[in-house]
């Protein structure tokens, strides 16, 4: 088993909450804020809610799935759900550099396990961070396969560790549930996505479940071999491991600090060139009719999302025509314009052929270190305007105000909520290291729920 493994394994049984830099502990708060108003928001969709009717009724009790009705389940099947609804929206925040939604990942287990355990606030957030670490250092550290979306692969072992440390695990019980763990990883494609294939969602609900499930198997007793980790992530899901930098700057470098929020509800890739979109037309202030052609360069993972007639709700995320032509009718692409409702929405099908999209190999040779798009809006009066990015807004260069993230928060928690609960359930989660139990949070939940 790799030392370096074994240091990981440390951290997370180790850390406390009190250690933790203030600006660290604010921002983890923020990433605990955006991913459950996701979540909520996410079992609004129609199989999340017809999958939650089907588990919940016939499982145990002990934690709560996050959809109306607050419904008591067993910790496992509750994480299961609550990370397919999170998952089914596509407005989960992720980490910068790796492809990789890590609070999504970790955060239903998360809350599963600590509910079940009665675990205070302060430590369900800290295995929510040391999760969130470990899942991110992972994703840094191994190359995943050509086609394999990585939900369900490097983040469910940080999933893991933070679950096993809710159980009460030394750092040997961690690298071993971490290590029983490599068996749950999971090959979902990213065939899925431009297809609708909604399946592609039970990954990310499945780190959950192992986040609940792994750290009993260890505790029962059940053994994994020393190098799983590493013959897992280098040789099986992945096609490359390398552990020699998994522990540089542990405990000061935070994973959490460079992660990115989600405004557009829609896959990540799109994003540039949708932010380009949005300054040209703050520039021009087309009407629809007036709309001659929209040409697209970017790199070449997003130059693929360009199919003009998206089967589905979810492939309709994948689709950067339909994206663009929702943001030009109903002036944004966040959660509210991007719905059932747009896929026959005349105006969009009507602007989707216009969009145009292909690779541009100098944009290419530098993603995913910058990830860039060049957008040009031509009208029919002969007007046009170009605009161009190094990267999409949230990143880096250009990260989201805590503004913008709240209020992205309410918008989702009110569809599930009125608005005193919507104000109450952000105060409790701003002040979440005092909690004595996630109670706190299931009462307010079930108080403001709307009928």
């Amino acid at each position: 088993m790799s030392e370096k493994i074994d240091g990981l394994a440390r951290f997370a049984a180790r850390t406390e909450w009190q250690n933790i830099p203030e600006h660290v502990q604010r921002h983890t708060r923020l990433v605990l804020l955006d991913t459950l108003g996701v979540i909520l928001a996410g079992f609004e969709r129609p199989e999340a809610r017809a999958l939650q009717a089907g588990l919940a009724g016939s499982a145990g009790s002990g934690a709560t799935v996050m959809a109306r009705g607050w419904r008591s389940t067993d910790p496992r099947t509750a994480a299961l759900l609550n990370g397919i609804a999170g998952r089914s929206i596509e407005l989960c925040e992720g980490l910068r550099l790796v492809s990789g939604q890590a609070a999504m990942q970790v955060l239903p287990g998360v809350l599963a396990v600590s509910e079940q355990k009665r675990r205070s606030g302060k430590e369900m957030l800290t295995a929510f961070l040391v999760g969130y670490e470990i899942a991110g250092r992972f994703c840094s550290a191994f190359t995943p396969r050509p086609l394999a979306h990585q939900n369900g692969q490097a983040s469910l072992l940080g999933a893991v560790a933070a679950g096993a440390r809710l159980q009460g695990l030394d750092a040997g019980g961690v690298s071993r549930a971490m290590r029983i763990a490599t068996t749950m990883l999971l090959t979902p494609s990213y065939t899925n996505t431009v297809a609708g294939a909604t399946t592609l969602n039970v990954a990310g609900g499945m780190s959950g479940f192992a986040a609940a499930l792994a750290p009993e198997l260890a505790v029962a007793g059940f053994e994994a071999k020393d190098d799983a980790i590493e013959e897992a992530l280098g040789s099986m899901v992945g096609s490359g491991f390398e552990t020699l930098g998994l522990l540089d700057g542990l405990g000061t470098s935070w994973q959490i600090m460079r992660n990115y929020f989600r405004l557009h509800a829609c896959c990540n890739p799109i994003h540039p060139a949708l932010d380009c979109l949005e300054a040209l037309i703050a520039a021009l202030h087309p009407k629809p009719h007036e709309i001659d052609r929209i040409d697209v360069a970017t790199y070449r993972f997003a130059s693929i999302m360009q199919n003009p007639e998206p089967s589905n709700y979810f492939a309709s995320k994948y689709s950067l025509p339909h994206a663009a032509a929702a943001m030009i009718v109903n002036g944004h692409a966040g959660y509210s314009s991007l719905d059932d409702a747009a896929l026959s929405n005349p105006a969009i099908r009507a602007l989707r052929p216009l969009v145009h999209v292909t690779e541009d190999p100098q944009m290419t040779a530098v993603a995913p270190r910058l990830r860039p798009a060049r957008v040009t809006l031509s009208l029919k009066d002969g007007r046009s305007a170009t605009i161009a990015r190094e990267s999409l807004r949230g990143d880096f260069q250009e990260p989201y105000a805590e503004v913008e993230v709240r209020g992205k928060f309410r918008e989702l928690a009110g569809v599930v909520l009125d608005a005193k609960g919507v104000v109450a359930v952000e105060d409790a989660v701003d002040r979440s290291d005092q909690w004595q139990s996630l109670q706190e949070l299931i009462i307010l939940l079930r108080r403001y729920a709307r009928q």
